[in-house]
């Protein structure tokens, strides 16, 4: 599966776990634990949420395409 997604990424980059994540949307571990994966993506509504949470624009949180 390709990447769509960098939320792993950047979680990682701000020292952030997908626990607090989780805890922040009202996610469960197990969703959040996809997205990072990239075996799901969150719709864009969510997407603005994290983006917010993160304190990062919404398109540092995806792959660009080529």
């Amino acid at each position: 599966m390709e990447d769509l997604n960098r939320i792993k990424l950047v979680l990682v980059e701000q020292k952030k776990t997908s626990k607090w994540l989780a805890e922040n949307l009202g996610k469960s571990k197990c969703t959040i634990s996809k997205w990072c994966t990239n075996s799901a993506q969150p719709d864009l509504q969510t997407l603005e949420k994290i983006a917010k949470l993160l304190n990062v624009d919404k398109r540092d949180l995806l792959t660009p395409t080529k």
